[in-house]
């Protein structure tokens, strides 16, 4: 039954795509020539909120093809299958059981409870991005006339909130490095997006009470936490004298661009000072903080923040010879979890590097930029070393190269476990065991 429903999702994010793409290729669209090639990878960047970009946003882009966009960064963070439901609730007061499990699936809910839990985050969608909306537009005053800061201001509050990561400002939010206001902004609505509607709603409903919260909302808490801080320790520490990223930078402005690295290379695609410069350390451990990424049922990709802590807290079990089973907060890890978060782990390994193989092998370009690539588009992060101007590195890949990228943001938005569900097929059910065999490793 949920192959079904897998396969019914992944089939409408393929058709959501293909249409975007068709509309972007309109001459209403955009600014001079665009292929169908670039036109259907900004369309799966924007559905898959990743933020890649192979065409500059603002500058090939009419009004309108950035409204398009930023109505697929829309579709794509909320869920096209949210708002089906939406449409649905409003023609009718109940949804049937196979509506409730496509929308179970969708936003990988814990409950068949949908139809409530639904409406709040349409609710908590709409007030954080219109909050993040008002306060940008009131940063962006003071370089642009009204109208502007106002287009300017909603767009890159939805786009952060859905850890998008596209910007109409062609150095991204470099311009802003100094700007603390629109940088934790931006950054606090990235964090907020990624931290899945499960875990705000739960956070908002019991605010008062955190000894309520469940064991999947404290290791997001905890973890997300965790994770910021390291990675800014991390890159503090290597780039801390390096001229072309923190090393001219004043001290307060070093410790807000690091946070706002941090943030974004887990999530988002927005950056503050040049990718493309850091030391290459920098990006291979980066790497690591995509292919991470942020909360199931959030609007962010990569393996998550739970299935990696489940991982850690199991294999910690193991070395230490416990008698006890895997658990934390005193509450047990089930075998069906950590069996679950291995082959997530597993086969997201063995997805990026089977593309890096065959990019590095096709494409003639340098391996670090190329896994650094990769590894952005599977996590739906969209930071990237860029093709040495303003567009991500993709730009230089050919038509075949971009469409790995392509597949890889499909897989990442999908969810690694949905997109092998898909290429694997559902197993048939056997009413048999097989004897155990003895195994030495």
């Amino acid at each position: 039954m949920e192959h079904k429903y897998v396969k019914s999702i992944f089939l409408g994010y393929i058709l959501i795509i293909f249409t975007g793409a068709i509309i972007l290729s309109l001459p209403i669209c955009h600014i001079g020539e665009l292929k169908f090639i670039d036109a259907l990878f900004t369309a799966a960047s924007a559905t898959c909120v990743t933020g890649l970009i192979v065409t500059s946003t603002s500058e090939n882009f009419t009004f309108l093809g950035e409204f398009v966009i930023l109505t697929l960064i829309q579709i794509g963070g909320i869920g096209y299958m949210s708002l089906v439901i939406i449409f649905f609730l409003f023609i009718k007061e109940n949804l049937n059981i196979d509506e409730k499990r496509a929308m179970k699936q969708s936003l990988e809910l814990p409950t068949l409870h949908v139809g409530g839990f639904l409406k709040k985050i349409l609710l908590f969608v709409l007030l954080i991005e219109l909050i993040g909306a008002i306060i940008l537009t009131n940063q962006f005053l003071d370089k642009f006339e009204f109208l502007d800061a106002l287009w300017f201001g909603i767009f890159h509050s939805i786009s952060a909130f859905n850890n998008a990561g596209f910007s109409l400002f062609t150095d991204s939010l470099m311009s802003y490095q100094s700007d603390t206001i629109s940088i934790l902004t931006i950054g606090f609505l990235v964090i907020l997006g990624g931290l899945g509607y499960f875990v705000l709603i739960e956070i908002y409903e019991n605010k008062k009470f955190s000894k309520r919260f469940t064991i999947h909302t404290r290791i997001m808490l905890y973890g997300t936490i965790i994770l910021i801080f390291s990675g800014m320790v991390l890159f503090l520490s290597i780039e801390w004298n390096n001229p072309k990223t923190f090393g001219e930078l004043p001290f307060y402005e070093k410790i807000l661009n690091a946070f706002f690295l941090s943030v974004n290379f887990r999530t988002s695609g927005f950056n503050s000072i040049d990718i493309g410069a850091l030391k290459d350390s920098s990006l291979f451990f980066s790497t690591l903080f995509m292919m991470t990424g942020a909360g199931q049922g959030s609007t962010a990709g990569g393996m998550k923040i739970t299935t990696v802590a489940i991982l850690i807290i199991t294999v910690f079990f193991i070395l230490k010879g416990s008698n006890q089973e895997p658990n934390i907060f005193k509450r047990t890890i089930e075998q069906k979890i950590i069996n679950k978060a291995l082959v997530i782990i597993i086969f997201s390994s063995f997805l990026v590097l089977f593309a890096t193989l065959v990019l590095v092998e096709t494409q003639n370009l340098p391996f670090i930029k190329i896994l650094f690539e990769v590894v952005s588009a599977f996590g739906t992060v969209g930071v990237s070393t860029g093709n040495g101007d303003i567009l991500s590195f993709s730009e230089q890949f050919d038509s075949f190269g971009k469409s790995i990228i392509i597949v890889l943001m499909i897989a990442g938005r999908l969810g690694v476990f949905a997109f092998g569900l898909i290429l694997v097929g559902k197993a048939k059910t056997t009413h048999f065991k097989y004897p155990v065999g003895r195994i030495i490793i």
